[in-house]
């Protein structure tokens, strides 16, 4: 592994398990075995590092988002895809998903939320979205993309961050119930 990825390595796992803000550049190039100097000559800063973490993690995430989300006539099916998409993400790229949602829940004036907020408006952009393109076949759903997108992204980060703390397992008979519980509350 290089000095970037290692670098990228060792910060993932310490902003995943203390916050961006708990973590010094000495913490990261102590524990990568590198200097400051390399740190600055690959990210400029703590804030550059953590933006090309972001970057690189956010792009797989939406390209899979994108791809679950193409709608086709059938609702249940396309919400089941994202669903799916956003779990399997959280299961491969567990720190990251940590991080994330320990980030989209920090203040709003700090340095982590300005970071993630961004990457997080493009991600209810593409679910708000599909509930735009499923009117012509659901009607009661007019109007309503921007609660629903935030009430399905919501629903989902919280199985996520349940499952990270041991409190459930998600398998398939997990994502259909959390589907299944979404689509009561628009259906009605």
């Amino acid at each position: 592994m290089d000095n970037r990825m290692q670098i990228m390595e060792v910060a993932l796992d310490l902003f995943s398990l203390h916050g961006f803000d708990a973590v010094g550049v000495q913490e990261i190039v102590g524990r990568a075995g590198i200097t400051k100097p390399t740190l600055y000559h690959y990210f400029g800063s703590k804030s550059g590092l953590l933006q090309t973490i972001l970057k690189e993690n956010y792009n797989k995430l939406e390209l899979s988002i994108k791809e679950a989300a193409k709608y086709e006539g059938d609702l249940p099916l396309t919400l089941h895809k994202i669903v799916t998409a956003y779990i399997s993400f959280s299961n491969i790229n567990h720190r990251f998903y940590r991080m994330h949602i320990s980030m989209m829940y920090s203040p709003t004036e700090s340095e982590a939320f300005k970071a993630v907020y961004p990457y997080v408006q493009n991600q209810l952009e593409i679910i708000e979205q599909l509930f735009i393109l499923a009117v012509k076949d659901h009607g009661n759903m007019r109007g309503r993309h921007k609660p629903y997108a935030l009430s399905l992204l919501g629903l989902i980060n919280t199985y996520i961050q349940m499952c990270f703390s041991g409190n459930i397992a998600l398998d398939n008979e997990v994502e259909f119930k959390l589907v299944h519980q979404f689509m009561h509350g628009i259906y009605s």
